[in-house]
């Protein structure tokens, strides 16, 4: 089975830079994207925010993001916490975004 993410977006939020117990770097922020694609045969435009978590050595990374950023992120999705239906994506590569869509690095 599949599970990737890819998408582009402004950083409209960004928490501190945080450790888990065992030393793991983790931060959390928000990708506000908008885009237009065609579903059955119309245009459809779409428009939200989606959580975004960055662990380890890409945290530290992340934590230097100016909010308003442009970026690409590569991720996974998974559950926010153990139990709960709510999604969030975990990033797992990102870059600045480009007028070319070029994949992050």
């Amino acid at each position: 089975m599949r599970n990737r993410v890819q998408l582009s977006g402004t950083l409209t939020e960004r928490e501190a830079l945080r450790y888990t117990p065992a030393g793991i770097a983790m931060l959390g922020a928000r990708l506000s994207h908008r885009s237009e694609t065609t579903e059955a045969g119309q245009a459809r435009q779409l428009e939200f925010d989606v959580a975004l978590r960055f662990a380890g050595a890409i945290a530290a990374r992340a934590d230097r993001l100016q909010l308003g950023a442009s970026i690409l992120v590569d991720g996974f999705l998974a559950p926010r916490r153990r139990q709960s239906k709510s999604l969030v994506v975990h990033v797992t590569e990102f870059a600045p975004a480009s007028a070319s869509g070029g994949e992050p690095t």
